[in-house]
């Protein structure tokens, strides 16, 4: 049984971090979710792929440069050096501090390495973990997700730097 379906996408920027709301739209229900930087990252390289060689009019083209000008960005993140075996084994990792889905995929996103860093990521940090708690957290953001490495002639995302 075939049914027909509509698929919206929207970019939506929070915060320095870049979603990609897929929604599909058929006669059972809307999905809907929010991803990874690496995922909208990975699905944006795969449509670029799969489009390369076709040129685009119209609406098309406007598809073209947000993907582009997205895929540039997140290529300046640590999206662009992770993979869906890093992720997963922090997830696991971190798993016992009971955060939330956003928290978590705020430190995915961002990669903090400082506490005052995750003050801006974890609600009421202070009162839900002790300071050796927080250098765990720290401990396994940076043990189990890669370092980003920024082109050397452009500043990392985020920076102050010019």
């Amino acid at each position: 049984i075939r049914r027909s379906c509509k698929c919206k996408f929207l970019l939506s920027s929070v915060q320095g971090n870049v979603y990609l709301v897929v929604s599909f739209v058929n006669r059972i229900k809307d999905n809907a979710g929010m991803l990874s930087n690496f995922e909208v990252l990975d699905f944006l390289s795969e449509s670029q792929q799969k489009s390369q060689g076709k040129r685009p009019n119209g609406r098309g083209q406007n598809l073209a440069t947000v993907t582009y000008e997205t895929t540039e960005y997140l290529s300046k993140t640590p999206a662009a050096v992770q993979n869906p075996t890093c992720i997963e084994n922090f997830l696991k990792a971190i798993a016992p501090f009971n955060l939330t889905k956003a928290e978590k995929l705020q430190l995915v996103n961002l990669r903090p390495m400082s506490q005052v860093e995750l003050q801006l990521i974890i609600e009421e940090i202070d009162e839900r973990f002790s300071d050796n708690k927080i250098e765990e957290i720290l401990g396994i953001v940076s043990s189990e997700l890669p370092p980003s490495s920024p082109p050397n002639d452009e500043n990392p995302v985020g920076s102050d730097h010019q």
